[in-house]
């Protein structure tokens, strides 16, 4: 492995107040250089620049702890978790919870798999297929703590794609952008539809950058109705209103 200065990650993650052993910041470096490598076959991110990716991913990833206690374990859901953001470096950093990350190409998830196994990581896996798919078996709906996803989807349509998978009393937290106040009004009823509630929104900057970020905060407080999540495409093509 190249030699990496993790001074500004371990920075980063101090602002955090998370605090990684030499194995957990190994396996970081070598998810880095894995990303790479495989980026060159195929798209996984636009994003491979070392400190960039360091910022913009993985602390990017684990800033939900910002709005998440994740000193006590949970089944936590990573949907569209595409190159494994943020559910590999939620798993490297807290490596007691149980994650699943679920994307719908399959040369996504052979690169994550190749990524769990070279780390050695317990307790994570990755599946194929689409979220309205998944949403109707009984193994996967309302059977996690939590759902998080860094998926690009306005908030309505990411709602009806995630909370069908959050059993009541859970958390659904999307990662969004700085600005969030319009498309958090417009998703009000399909969250509430959708048996959520708003709990609260989290704004912040990533260290040492003018990237603003929004944590929303919603907690499901009842079933999702069968109906929910409707037929592929339409989620995205006619969001609830």
């Amino acid at each position: 492995m190249a030699q990496y200065d993790t001074t500004w990650f371990e920075k980063g993650l101090a602002e955090l107040e998370i605090t990684l052993n030499e194995k957990q910041i190994e396996q970081f470096l070598t998810y880095y250089e894995l990303l790479v490598e495989w980026n060159k076959v195929m798209n996984l991110t636009a994003i491979t620049e070392y400190e960039e990716v360091i910022t913009k991913h993985f602390l990017d990833s684990v800033a939900s702890v910002k709005v998440c206690d994740y000193s006590k374990p949970m089944k936590i859901l990573d949907l569209g978790t595409g190159a494994g953001f943020p559910g590999i470096p939620l798993k490297i950093a807290f490596p007691d919870q149980e994650i699943v990350l679920l994307d719908s190409l399959n040369k996504r998830v052979k690169f994550l798999n190749t990524v769990i196994e070279t780390l050695g990581l317990k307790g994570i896996r990755a599946i194929h297929g689409r979220a309205e798919d998944y949403a109707r078996h009984a193994d996967y709906r309302e059977q996690f703590d939590l759902c998080v996803s860094r998926a690009v989807a306005n908030l309505s349509t990411l709602s009806e794609y995630c909370l069908p998978y959050v059993k009541t009393g859970g958390h659904f937290i999307p990662y969004k952008s700085g600005r969030i106040q319009e498309e958090l009004t417009e998703a009000q009823t399909a969250i509430k539809i959708l048996g959520g509630s708003l709990e609260k929104t989290e704004k912040f900057q990533l260290a040492d950058t003018d990237m603003e970020r929004s944590f929303v905060v919603i907690r499901k407080i009842q079933p999702t109705g069968k109906k929910f999540p409707r037929k592929a495409g339409l989620p995205s093509k006619e969001p609830i209103k």
